[in-house]
Order: structure tokens, then sequence, then C-alpha cells
């Protein structure tokens, strides 16, 4: 049944979370992204490369974005511009842009990795039929922001999920739009994830001139 805070035993135990950042991961910023993407260019990590191209632009989970196949990516010989799937956590199904950065990315990693349409694009290294993993992806999300300088404990899968919608969102203000690009059912849900507050809508309160 568990140990009340009460108890005196209680004040010996060490809490499960302590020394871990509890909250949302932080989004990154355009200086930042501009740094591992240099990052992994000069590392030749064509893949990787591709892998965080795509994460920022369809703003996925990472269960969703490991999982995506080459066939919903491509048309033909082509990379396409936008792209739909069903989410996994909700069943719903959300569409995303696929940005010219980004699409260059991705063709030179599928022409390198070959495969067909019903291939994963992303393959696990231990079983090339199966797709990479949320755990190794979450790895390689510590790699890239500590190779640039970065706490690995302040940023994670979420951030890469979180970034392009927090850019957009301190662009326009436009919390509808927003949640419209994450896929969530509810608005509240998007309010929440972006962490909007009261100074956020007091600021864009006071950018509206009456």
């Amino acid at each position: 049944m568990g140990m009340s805070e009460f108890d005196p035993g209680a004040r010996a135990m060490r809490p499960w979370n302590a020394g871990t950042q509890v909250g949302p991961k932080r989004p990154l910023t355009q200086k930042q992204i501009w740094a591992i993407r240099f990052h992994l260019d000069r590392e030749q990590r064509i893949r990787d490369r591709a892998l965080f191209d795509l994460a920022i632009d369809s703003k996925l989970r990472g269960c969703d974005l490991v999982e995506l196949k080459i066939g919903d990516l491509v048309a033909g010989s082509v990379i396409r511009h936008r792209a739909t799937i069903t989410q996994r956590k909700t069943n719903r199904p959300v569409q995303f842009e696929i940005t010219a950065d980004a699409r260059m990315s991705l063709l030179a990693w599928l022409e390198r990795r070959g495969g067909t349409i019903e291939d994963f694009a992303f393959p696990s290294r231990v079983d090339h039929d199966q797709h990479l993993s949320t755990r190794q992806y979450a790895r390689l999300v510590d790699e890239w922001v500590t190779a640039v300088g970065l706490r690995k404990k302040d940023y994670g899968t979420h951030s890469l999920r979180r970034t392009k919608a927090s850019i957009i969102y301190k662009a326009t203000g436009n919390l509808r739009a927003i949640q419209i690009l994450l896929g969530h059912s509810k608005i509240e849900n998007t309010v929440r994830y972006l962490g909007v507050d009261i100074e956020d809508a007091l600021t864009l309160s006071e950018k509206t001139e009456i």
C-alpha cells in the first residue's frame, strides 16, 4: 500500500524523481536548430539529419515518427510536400508539411537507404525489417543536444515535437492552428503542452492596438 508521508520512516526515503526535471522539456530555438544541423552535416550523419529535420517539421510523437514508412513520405520518385498519418495515441489523422530542407535531407537518406514503400524509413540497427525504437530515438536526441552544448536533462524527444509549434505560436498567437498541427483533441491540451500562461496572454494583448 505504500508509506504515508507522515510516517517517521518516510523522512529517510528518497523520492523516485529526486534530481530529475519534472515537467515539459524545452523546445529548441532557431539558433539551436542550426547548430544541430551543422553538427550532423559535419559528422556526415545523413540518417540523423533526415530524422532530425522530419521530427521538427512533422511535430509527431516519437512513437509515430519512428513508425513512418517510405510510402508515407514519397510519391513516385519525389518527397511529398505534405503527408498524413493516423496517430497511435489518439487514433486520429494528422497532416504535416515537409519543407524544402527536410525534403533534401530525406532524399539524401532514402537514396542511400533504398527499400520499398512498405519499408520503414528509419530501420532498426538490430533488425532492418523493424523500425528504429523510441528508446534509440531518445538516445539520438540526447547525443544531438549534448553535441551542441545543451544539457540533455532539459531536452528530449518532445522538445522536437514542441519546437516548431512553439515558434509558430510565438509568431501568430493562434492556438487553434497549433491544436490542429499537433493533432490534439482539445485546445486545453494544447495550452498545457505549450505552457501558455497569463504572461503570454498579456503580451499578445499588449501588441493589439484598438
